[in-house]
């Protein structure tokens, strides 16, 4: 009788056990497929660095920084849990997650390697880079783009600080 009720539990704990597996499967492919991406996307910045130096290809500063540029601490269009979440979220889209959402403990090392390796090899192509950079104005518009993201981040702490006064719960 307890052979029975054995065979019995593992027959029907099988089908979830396959279909764990399945989701843990997906999971990890998801991963690996996030990863690809991020790596072709990193090759793609470094390529067409001496484009960017020489003042051919530019960065345009999204609207939302250009916004935080002007006043960082200005109030919110919408002091509701709903109208600061929003707001978060555009600067989420721009600047990347927050550091408090999907912090990585363990960083690709060969990776981080690698793109510094390219970087240098990329960089090394036009004498004179800095120079360049300068004349071009390559120097000073990523030194805007740069101040736009610093002002993006403390509007995105300011709304992030309004929201827990509030004691809304705050989506990643």
């Amino acid at each position: 009788m307890k052979m029975i009720a054995i065979s019995a539990a593992l027959a029907m704990l099988t089908p979830a056990l396959a279909q764990a597996q399945e989701q843990k499967d997906q999971k990890d492919q998801s991963k690996q497929e996030e990863k690809r991406d991020d790596t072709l996307d990193k090759a793609g910045k470094i390529a067409s660095q001496p484009a960017k130096d020489v003042g051919l290809d530019k960065d345009e500063i999204p609207p939302v920084l250009v916004k935080a540029v002007e006043n960082p601490y200005a109030p919110p269009p919408s002091r509701t849990c709903k109208g600061l979440n929003a707001a978060m979220a555009e600067l989420n889209a721009v600047l990347g997650a927050d550091f408090t959402v999907g912090t990585q403990a363990n960083e690709n090392r060969t990776g981080k390697i690698a793109e510094a390796v390219g970087k240098t090899i990329v960089n090394s192509l036009i004498p004179f880079r800095g120079l360049v950079r300068e004349i071009s104005g390559a120097a000073p518009a990523e030194r805007r783009l740069q101040a736009a993201v610093t002002a993006g981040i403390a509007r995105r702490g300011y709304l992030r600080g309004l929201a827990s006064a509030k004691g809304c719960k705050v989506s990643a």
